[in-house]
């Protein structure tokens, strides 16, 4: 299977006032990221408040960034979910209507403690969507499954034949280099933490990732690739620098699915409030967030229309 080279975006999932899925702006958004440099979207991840829409919702978004995406751009569709029956279906709707893959994060609940339960959960989700590259997406922060990939490497491989890689959102760049080197390279490891580009290039040798600051922040995060690439550590380090700084603030007000969101309508992209249960931002907290950013010059380098 190809392996994705460059950064695949985890968009928002946009809402109207009442709380419903907004479908206008996927169009304008696919354009935007495209235009910035991103090489596809992860829909209805994290990023996207994917555990909190329905199975109809999450298929019509998958249907809408079908019809908007760009020549050439991937959409990956997460189908994870804690039934795994439902996962299965959404997998075989994403190969029906022709997405790039698809991927799934362990469940929330009931959590996960065992590789061969994992195993068996991925097995039965992929085997939805038997043409399709499935992709592991790591992220034990969410749901609790702290559990060594390189044996989960080793456990699908030769058993779940559309096993592409993983999606890695974990701190352990020790581990993110074992699972690239796992038999000479044979999965795709995408990084999944945008405040460390730099070092997964430096030692894991990644070649793509999948972010959630890149809906905002995306042409930094690409420019670090880049400057990498023409042997330019200097400006790597300093857009890796900046990337945190964003980062950083958008730590203040409760993360990028919140903070993050909130800043798409300052650049030009309003795309709604948080569904229940997140805590949406006051207005008070998004104006004291835009005087971070602009103390940050924030708004002079971020992702353009």
């Amino acid at each position: 299977m190809d392996k994705i080279t460059g950064l695949i975006d985890a968009p928002f999932t946009p809402f109207y006032e009442n709380g419903e899925v907004n479908y206008g702006p996927i169009g304008k958004y696919a354009s935007m990221l495209k235009k910035n440099g991103l090489k596809g979207v992860f829909i209805n991840g994290s990023s996207g408040e994917g555990y909190m829409l329905t199975e109809d919702e999450r298929m019509k978004l998958a249907e809408a960034w079908m019809a908007a995406a760009p020549e050439g751009f991937k959409v990956i569709v997460h189908v994870g979910s804690c039934c795994v029956k439902s996962s299965k279906m959404l997998a075989e709707h994403a190969e029906k209507i022709g997405a790039w893959g698809i991927g799934a994060m362990a469940p929330p609940f009931p959590k996960i403690g065992r590789i061969e339960e994992l195993v068996k959960y991925i097995e039965e989700i992929a085997v939805g969507a038997p043409r399709l590259p499935f992709y592991y997406y790591h992220i034990p922060a969410f749901n609790g499954a702290y559990l060594p990939m390189v044996e989960l490497l080793e456990a699908v491989d030769g058993r779940v034949p559309n096993f592409a890689g993983i999606k890695y959102t974990y701190e352990s760049i020790y581990e993110y280099n074992q699972c690239r080197l796992y038999k000479n390279g044979k999965y795709d490891m995408l990084h999944g933490q945008d405040e460390t580009i730099l070092s997964s290039l430096a030692m894991g040798g990644a070649r793509g990732g999948i972010g959630g600051t890149t809906n905002y922040n995306g042409r930094e995060l690409v420019g670090i690739i880049e400057a990498w690439q023409a042997g330019d550590i200097e400006t790597a380090r300093e857009k890796q620098n900046f990337a945190q700084d964003v980062i950083n603030v958008i730590c203040h007000y409760r993360g990028n699915i919140v903070a993050g969101k909130r800043i798409m309508k300052l650049i030009g992209l309003d795309l709604g409030k948080n569904r229940t249960p997140f805590r949406n931002m006051t207005q008070d907290e998004e104006d004291a967030m835009k005087r971070e950013l602009e103390a940050i010059h924030f708004f002079e380098r971020c992702n353009k229309f």
